[in-house]
C-alpha cells in the first residue's frame, strides 16, 4: 500500500505517491497523450522505471557538477536530436540533483514540456521533488538560475532508500530535521514511509499557499542561507543535507541572539540534529567574512541579508539582520 499526498494548485494540482515500489506506477501517472519520454538520470542510480512507451535515456554527471547551464544545454541538444517534442515528457529518475536539472530542462525545452519525478533518495523525496522549484548553480552561488515548473506527478519510492550509502541517507535527514521546526514534531518517532509522507504533506501545504515564494514559502529555506554559503565556499565538499543541518544550528543561534527564542528551543534544535547524527559545527577553514559575503548573494537578500528565523510565533522571514549579530552567532557553531 502507498500513501498519496496531493499538492493543491487548482488545475495544476498533482499527486505525490509515497511507498515501497511506487516507481511501478510511472506509466499510469504519465498523461495518456504523452507519446515519448526522455528519461534523465545518472550512471550511479541503480533504479529504473518503465514509462510504458517509447523513450530515450540520458545520463548527466554525478554530484553538484551536474547542476550547470552547460549540462542543461547538452541534455536539451540530445533531446532535440532525438526528436523530443512539446507533446512528450521528461522523467527524472534519481535524487535531488537529477530532479533539479531535469525539472529545469522540462521548464525550458520548447518553453515547457510535462515532467514526472521518480525520486530515489531521501533528500529528493522530502524536498527537491515536490513544489516545482528547479534550477542549476553558477560559480557565484547555488541555484541562482532556475524556474518554477510543477510536475505532473511525483513518485517517492521508499524501497530505493535501502541502497543509499549512509552519507547520502544523512543528507536527506538534514532536510527531515528542518521539517521538525515547520510543524513536524515527533518525526523521529514514526516509521520511514510515514516520515516521508509527513514531510511531503508539510511542503505541499506551504507550496499550495505560496507557489512562487512570494512570502510564506520562504520558510522552506529554514537553515539554507548558511547552508548554501557553506556549499559554495567549500566547493560542495559537504552534502546539501549536512550543510542544512549546520544551517539549522546557526539559525537557532541567530534567533537566540535576537531574543526571538529561548535556551530550550535552541536545545531542541541540537537534540534533533543529534537524533539524526547530523553535524552542527562549521567546517574548518571558512571565514566569517567569506560567509557574510555569500549571504548577500542569497536569493532572499533583496533589501539586506535575509534569514528565515524561528520565534514564539513560528517561522518568519527577517530582513536586514545586523552583521554584528551574524558574526556573534558564528561562535556558537565553531
Amino acid at each position: 500500500m502507498h500513501q498519496v499526498v496531493n499538492v493543491e494548485l487548482a488545475d495544476r494540482s498533482y499527486p505525490v505517491l509515497v511507498g515501497a515500489g511506487v516507481r511501478s506506477e510511472l506509466a499510469a501517472v504519465l498523461p495518456d497523450d504523452v507519446r515519448r519520454v526522455a528519461i534523465i538520470t545518472q550512471a550511479n542510480v541503480p533504479w529504473d522505471a518503465d514509462p510504458g512507451r517509447d523513450h530515450i535515456r540520458l545520463e548527466i554527471p554525478d554530484g553538484e557538477a551536474a547542476k550547470s547551464l552547460s549540462v542543461v544545454e547538452n541534455v536539451c541538444r540530445q533531446m532535440a536530436v532525438a526528436g523530443i517534442t512539446r507533446a512528450d515528457a521528461v522523467v527524472a529518475i534519481g535524487g535531488g540533483v537529477v530532479t533539479d536539472v531535469a525539472g529545469f530542462v522540462a521548464a525550458v525545452y520548447h518553453r515547457g514540456i510535462r515532467f514526472v519525478s521518480v525520486s530515489t533518495t531521501l533528500l529528493g523525496q522530502v524536498d527537491a521533488s515536490v513544489g516545482g522549484k528547479t534550477g542549476v548553480n553558477l560559480p557565484e552561488g547555488k541555484n541562482l538560475v532556475g524556474a518554477f515548473w510543477q510536475p505532473t506527478a511525483v513518485l517517492c519510492d521508499t524501497e530505493t532508500l535501502s541502497t543509499l550509502p549512509p552519507r547520502e541517507m544523512q543528507c536527506g535527514l538534514g532536510e527531515v530535521a528542518k521539517y521538525h521546526f515547520l510543524g513536524g514534531d515527533g518525526l523521529d518517532t514514526v516509521a520511514l514511509d510515514d516520515r516521508v509522507a509527513a514531510c511531503v504533506q508539510i511542503k505541499a501545504d506551504v507550496v499550495a499557499a505560496d507557489e512562487r515564494e512570494g512570502g510564506h514559502r520562504a520558510i522552506l529555506n529554514y537553515g539554507h542561507t548558511l547552508a548554501h554559503a557553506i556549499e559554495t565556499a567549500g566547493g560542495y565538499d559537504l552534502r546539501h543535507g549536512e550543510a542544512v543541518a549546520i544551517g539549522l544550528a546557526y539559525a537557532a543561534a541567530v534567533a537566540h541572539n535576537l531574543g526571538r527564542i529561548g535556551d530550550a528551543r535552541v536545545a531542541e534544535h541540537h537534540r534533533v540534529l543529534a537524533a539524526y547524527d547530523l553535524p552542527s559545527t562549521l567546517p574548518k577553514g571558512l571565514s566569517d567574512n567569506e560567509l557574510l559575503a555569500l549571504f548577500a548573494r542569497d536569493k532572499k537578500a533583496i533589501d539586506g541579508v535575509t534569514f528565515v528565523l524561528d520565534s514564539v510565533r513560528g517561522m518568519e522571514t527577517v530582513v536586514g539582520v545586523d552583521s554584528d549579530i551574524l558574526r556573534a552567532s558564528f561562535s556558537a557553531i565553531r
